[in-house]
Order: C-alpha cells, then structure tokens, then sequence
C-alpha cells in the first residue's frame, strides 16, 4: 500500500504524530537531537495522543451495564498510557544510575494498571477446561521461548536484578497478552488489540529497561519509540472500536499454528543468533531452552487429541446427515457445470424406483418430461445463484417408466470449493396437487347436484370475455320452496337433482351447467342466439315433464332468460339474463325471454313501482276517478264505477292494468282494496246526502273476495259510512274466477245476503260462460262489444242474446268499453240498457263528476 493512501486513511491526528515521531528518529539518527530527548518527546506525544482519544472513549454516558463496563476500561487504559508518557517523559530528568529504576516502576504501575483495564472490558465469555488448558499451554511456550530468547540475547557478564526481573516478568505477561489477542481477534476484535497494543507498550518498557540497565549508546534507545507510539496507538483504536460496540468478524475460529510454530521459531532464531555471536551456551541458557519443548509437545498432543475430536465430531455429523438424507422423501440431486448428475440420495430408488448406476452421468434434461424440461432447464439457466432460486416444478421420470410430478429447490454450489456442484432437493407434489385440484373442484361445485357452482360459472364467463358468439341461459324453478315445505326438504333437493339431469341431458357436451342459487341454474353455451334459444325452448319443455315425488306428479314452472355475451363481463351478462328471466316469471312462465334494452327498461320500471308502491298509502299517494253509468235510453247517469289511480312523484299516473299486478305479487291487493272501499263508500255517502240516487261500483279481485273476513268488514265500512247496501255494487273480473267458483258463489251469495248488489265483469259470450252463468248470484252483467274470440275464428257476440238472456235471469246488462258513436248503436239496438265508455262520459274526479250530475236529475236505479 502507498505511504500517501496510508496517510489518506489515518486521523489527521495520528498521521501529524507519525509524521512528528519520523522526524525525530530521524534527526537523532542524524546527530541533531540527543537520542534519549527524542525518545522521551515521541514516546510521551504519543501517549498523550492516545490518552486524549481514550479520554473520549471514556466520556460515553448510560446506565446499561455494558456501558459502565466500556467506561471504567477505558479510564483504567487511559491511566496506563499516561503512567507510560510519565514514565519516559521523566527519563531525562532522573540520574542515569537511575533511570532503569525508574522505567521498571512505571513498568510495574502500567502493566497493572493495563491489567485491570483489560479485564474490566465486556464481552467475557466462561472459558471450558480444555480450552483453559489450551491457552495456559500456548502462554507458557510462548513465555518460555521469549525468557529463552531473552535470556541468550542479554550481553555476556553479570545480568542485573532488574533486567533478570523485568526478563521474566515482561516475557510471561508478553506471552499472555498475544495468546489471548490471537484467541480472540475475530470474537472481540476492539479487545484485541487493546491486548496488542499493551503488549506493544509494555515490550517497549522492557526494551528501555534492558537498555538503560546495560548503559547500551543512546540511540539504542530508539528502539522503543516504535513500540511505544504504535501500543499506546493500538490501545486507543482498540477501545474505540469497543466502545462503538463493533460486531465480530467472520471467518471462522482463529488458526492454530501461529501458537505452535511461534514460540519453537523464536526459540530457534534466538539460539541460532547466539550461537553466531558467543558460540557456547551456559547450563542456565541450556535449560531455558529445554523448558520450551515440553509446552510444544504439550500443545502437539493438545492438537492431535483436538484434530481426534474433530474428526470423531465430522464422522458423527456425516453419518447424522447422511442418515437424514437416506431416510427422507426427498430426493437430492447433485449436478455438474453440464447439468449431468454426479450423485444422487437413497430416496431415489426408495421413491422414484432411479438406481444409481441408471442415473448417474445422466442429463438432468433426460429425467423430465419432455413437456417440462425446456421451461425446467431455461429456468435454471437464468439466475441460478441468484436471492431467490428458482422452484422448478416438472415431472419427472420414476424407474417403472412412469412420471411423477415434482418440485424442486436449487442451490448454486459451485462457488464452494467443497461441492462445487448444483444441488437439487425434489420432492414428490403429486399427492398434493391432487388434493389441491380435489380442492379446486369441491371449490367449483355445488355438493348436491354435482353442477359448476356460481364461482366457476363467473370464472368461466371471465375466462370467455373478448370472444365471440355465445350466450348465456338463466333457468329459475318455481314452487320448490313451497313444496319443500309441505313435503319435506328430501322432496325439494330430489326435485333439484332430477332438474339438474334434465338440464345435463338436454344441454351439449361443450356446454357449462351450474347451479346459481337455490332454485336457479345457468346453462352456458358457445352457440349463437338463435341456437341458444332453441336450446332453451328444449330446456323449458325437459323441466316441464312430470316429476316423480312419493304420492304424486309434480309439474315444474319454469322461467329461462336469455342474455348474448358479445363480449359483455361476467356480472353484467348475468344481470342480462336475470332481466330475462324476470321478464319471462312476469309473462307466464314455462317461456324463454330474449334480453333487450327494451326489456331493461321495462323491467326497471317494475322495480321502480315494486320500490315506491309500498307506503303509497300514507304517503297519501293514492286517488280515485269515477266514471258515470249512463242509461242509454235517456243518457242520464245512473251510477259510478271507482277506478284507481296512483299519482307518483316519482313515476306519474300509474294505472290499474301496471298497479295491480305488483301490488298482488307485493301482496299489497288487500290493503289496497280496503283503501278503494273506504273512499268509495265515503264518496258515495257524500253524493247520497246530496238527494243523488246512484251506485257505486268498487272492482274486487278473487283473492280479496276470498278473504276469511270480507263480508264482515264490507259489512263495517257501509256501517261505518252510513250507505245503503243496495248503492254498493262489487264488481268480479269473470275470466279470474278459475278452480274457486264455489267458493266466489258463496261469497257473492254472502254479499247478496247483506243488501250488496253484486256484478260479474268481462263477461266473455263463450260456450262455458254461458253454462256457469245460472250458478253466480249476480245482479248486473258487464259485457264488451268488442268480438270473443271463437274456435271458428273471431265473431261479433250476440249482445241481444246476452241481453235477452240476462233479462230472463233477472240481470241487468252493461255494455263497457263504449268507445265510438257505433259502439252505442250496437248497444242500443240489442236492447240493452245501461252503457258505459269513452262514447258516454271519460273518469274523472269527483268534483268533475258532480259538475255532470249538475246537468242532469238523478235517474232511478
């Protein structure tokens, strides 16, 4: 490395001290400067620097216990620097027989001061006995060769006190501090070399007291400066980084021929140089040198049994791994740079039926499928070392021919001298993907009919979204909630089952059917509109055959709503052909209906109406017309009939033909009726207080008509008005009477019975109305001019017979739906009475209605 780049690197502190601690040295080299001055000036700089950068060391505040602990070393170190300034800085000022004294007590004080320091850092770990041992062994070979050295290097003659002292003393703690700084430098790297530096620092000691004891020339003294000025250096970085709490370095544990080949090199080199320069050993020197050799064979001993346990440790682990490896599931591949197998696990031949000699040298491209191996391989080629490996995942071969599907894990060894190889670890994911596409299937189906459930038919029109053609066919059941109910739910859910047959049965073999919802199924075709309504027809007419149930035959009715794809999303098309479904529900049922925008727009306004219609009675919504019944003789008013209308801020004038239907699937027909009846009755109650001698026809449907309590409250509301029964006409729409005539004949006798006139509606002049007309208690008959429909086409009814026959039966006729001046001709001259129609007066309010009655006196009933 460049002396400038080292420069760079140091403090601009440290590097200006290095730059000092050259120029002295130099300059006592030189002659300028007396030796002892230039070592008394660098040593103590020195120091002063290091013991300024302890101080801040020192300086760092907390109460964690590590903290005070890194506080109190750094003030011990930093004392025992300084007593090493003081030391030299007070050499020039003591007498020369006295400087070797001196030098030993500071010595002494700062090699006691260094120990406490030393020990007072964090980070003590509890030694084991062997490891103890260990270390005892290295520091006392280290220690013997040092004293050995130390004691062959001494000039020949008498040895002083304090060298003899200062020899041992110094080589055995010397020997201690560098065992443990070796031991540790990569475990506690700061407390490392605070044990360098004072060994550095205490050897530079030493060195001054041997000097100055053998009154060597002064520039001999200058050999301490750079073991000074780099320990107490060493010592300050050392702390630093402890106090900055720096992390350990890597690597592994620390190498061990450092503390064998050391002590037996000083050894050598120090008996080599002194046999050059004496040529003879004392018996002293000769057993100092002895004393090295039973701590090396100590410590080869300590190796050799280490190297035993080492080996006994990597045998146990080997054959510990190699017992997982074998009896795991997985099969472990070890690939070379051309992917070839090298080797492979037990769980090959275990598994997957792959012998050795079969596998190895193998493409690992040979063993995948061949479907799979170019994804595999280009996979493995892209980044195999990269953070993330890849996860292979392909069959592979099995010995019995077969294939097996697999993941597989891959890490890049090949940078590793001891593999240098690809290491695959596959694992058999057949079961598991079988369970995760069973899983996939119960997820997509419904459990009791075996269809495609409402996620996999969305998932399917997703999957279907941008393509052209195909459609989308809603079917609905209905009455299976009722019949669940009386017969049990095992009735419904046989139902269910049949119907999804019928549909599988009915719908090709590239069509998707799925159940939706409780009593709904989708059907989900590639064909085009026309086909899919044709399939739909088909379908309606499987689902309405008789079913079978215990006891009984049931009929299903059905509702199917058509909806084109045209590349619409999967909730929109299932919105369209909901509207169509509904559409179909409200027209009839067992019928296929064809999404439109006309359709949505009429279905919106039935939503619209089934929203607002609720609470249009309190909203005070509701409102009724009349319109007058004229005798057509005089053409004076004889009567009303109540017509209702709902006035809607929201949707305007709603008539009857859109009320009614909603309000009877709302269930809203009762309360609605009793509305009509009150205002009706109150209405009348009015006109008749008035001297006006008319009645009032209220519209009733079967259903109100077979209410438990009709003729009771009918009963009430005349009570409760004042209105004489025989101004009350319930009016009955004759094509509603259907399977409950007898009931309806009873109710009409019923009201027949409290004084209430009563009137058959829509008369139809058919073969069977004219048969049941005898059995209703009527009063009035209301017929159409318009022409009935007849097996031989349509014809004009024969209103004067119906007027002849009604007069025979004590009826009085009404011909409605007047609409032209020909209309009231055709009435008239068929002898008919009364009339009622746009020809003779339109609906209109009450008060408009009381202007007419103002023209005209009131006519007899």
């Amino acid at each position: 490395m460049p002396y400038a780049y080292l420069v760079r690197r140091l403090p601009p502190a440290v590097a200006a001290l290095l730059a000092v601690t050259a120029s002295l040295v130099g300059a006592a080299l030189a002659g300028v400067l007396p030796s002892l001055a230039a070592t008394t000036l660098a040593g103590a700089a020195g120091c002063v620097l290091a013991g300024v950068r302890l101080a801040r060391s020192a300086a760092v505040r907390g109460r964690v216990r590590a903290v005070r602990r890194r506080r109190r070393a750094a003030v011990l170190l930093d004392a025992a620097v300084l007593v090493v300034g003081l030391t030299v800085a007070v050499l020039p000022l003591a007498a020369p027989p006295q400087r070797p004294d001196v030098v030993a007590a500071g010595l002494l004080a700062a090699t006691g001061l260094y120990g406490a320091g030393l020990l007072t850092l964090p980070g003590h770990s509890r030694l084991t006995p062997r490891v103890r041992l260990r270390r005892t062994v290295d520091t006392v070979g280290l220690g013997a060769a040092l004293v050995f050295a130390g004691w062959v290097l001494l000039p020949p003659g008498e040895v002083p006190p304090v060298v003899r002292v200062v020899t041992v003393v110094g080589a055995a703690g010397l020997a201690g501090l560098l065992v443990s700084a070796l031991a540790e430098h990569r475990r506690r790297p700061g407390a490392a070399l605070c044990r360098a530096g004072a060994a550095a620092t205490l050897f530079g000691l030493a060195d001054l007291v041997v000097l100055l004891a053998y009154r060597a020339p002064q520039q001999a003294t200058l050999t301490a400066v750079p073991l000074l000025v780099a320990g107490a250096l060493l010592t300050a970085a050392g702390m630093a980084r402890v106090a900055a709490g720096e992390p350990p370095l890597g690597g592994g544990p620390a190498a061990t021929w450092p503390r064998v080949t050391v002590p037996a090199a000083v050894a050598t080199l120090a008996a080599g140089h002194h046999l050059w320069a004496v040529g003879s050993f004392t018996p002293a020197a000769v057993l100092l040198g002895l004393a090295v050799i039973p701590p090396l064979i100590a410590r080869e001993l300590i190796t050799a049994a280490d190297n035993r346990d080492q080996a006994r440790r990597l045998a146990a682990r080997e054959a510990h791994f190699r017992a997982l490896v074998s009896g795991g599931r997985d099969l472990i591949l070890i690939l070379d740079d051309e992917l070839r197998v090298r080797w492979l696990s037990a769980a090959g031949a275990r598994w997957f039926g792959l012998r050795d000699d079969e596998v190895r040298g193998r493409r690992l491209a040979d063993l995948l499928h061949p479907d799979d191996a170019p994804g595999a391989l280009a996979r493995l080629a892209a980044d195999p070392a990269g953070a993330q490996p890849p996860l292979l995942v392909a069959r592979m071969a099995t010995g019995d021919g077969g294939w097996r599907e697999t993941e597989a894990t891959v890490s890049d060894q090949r940078g590793v001298p001891e593999v240098g190889a690809v290491v695959l670890h596959v694992r058999d994911i057949g079961e598991r993907r079988r369970l995760e596409r069973e899983v996939r299937r119960l997820a997509a189906t419904d459990l009791l009919t075996g269809l495609a459930n409402r996620s996999e038919l969305l998932r399917s029109l997703g999957a279907r979204r941008g393509q052209p053609g195909g459609a989308l066919l809603l079917v609905e059941l209905h009455g299976l909630g009722g019949l669940s109910d009386g017969a049990g739910p095992a009735v419904g859910e046989a139902l269910l089952v049949t119907a999804a047959r019928r549909l599988r049965d009915v719908a090709g073999p590239r069509d998707l059917v799925a159940r939706v919802g409780a009593e709904e199924f989708a059907v989900l075709t590639d064909a085009g509109p026309v086909p899919a309504y044709a399939l739909g027809s088909r379908l309606v007419a499987a689902l309405a055959e008789p079913c079978p149930v215990p006891g009984e035959l049931v009929r299903l009715r059905v509702s199917v709503g058509l909806a084109e794809l045209a590349g619409a999303g999967a909730e929109d098309a299932l919105r369209q052909a909901d509207l169509a479904r509904r559409r179909a529900a409200q027209l009839g049922r067992n019928r296929v209906e064809w999404y439109d925008a006309y359709l949505e727009e009429q279905l919106v306004r039935r939503l619209d109406l089934e929203r607002e219609l609720p609470g249009a009675v309190a909203r005070g919504e509701l409102d009724l017309v009349y319109q007058p019944v004229l005798g057509l003789a005089d053409r004076l008013p004889v009567g009303t009939e109540a017509l209702l209308r709902w006035r809607s801020p929201v949707l305007g004038t709603v008539l009857p033909a859109e009320l009614l239907p909603v309000a009877e699937d709302l269930g809203l027909v009762g309360d609605l009726g009793w509305w009509v009846l009150h205002q009706a009755c109150r209405q009348l109650a009015g006109w008749s207080a008035e001297g006006r001698d008319l009645w009032m026809a209220v519209n009733v449907t079967p259903r109100e008509l077979l209410a438990p309590d009709f003729l009771p409250r009918v009963a009430s509301i005349l009570a409760g008005h004042g209105v004489p029964a025989d101004r009350l006409v319930i009016e009955v729409a004759e094509p509603r009477l259907g399977a409950e005539l007898p009931t309806v004949v009873a109710r009409l006798a019923g009201l027949r019975s409290l004084g209430v006139r009563t009137a058959l509606d829509d008369f139809r002049a058919e073969q069977a109305s004219l048969a049941q007309l005898r059995r209703l208690p009527i009063d009035l008959l209301k017929i159409r001019p318009q022409p009935a429909e007849t097996p031989d086409g349509p014809q004009w009814p024969l209103i004067d017979v119906v007027v002849s026959l009604g007069e025979r039966l004590g009826l009085s006729v009404v011909v409605e739906e007047l609409e032209s001046d020909s209309d009231v001709d055709r009435a008239c001259r068929a002898g008919c009475r009364y009339g009622q129609g746009f020809a003779l007066a339109r609906p209109a309010t009450a008060e408009r209605v009381e202007a007419l009655f103002e023209e005209f006196p009131s006519a007899s009933r």
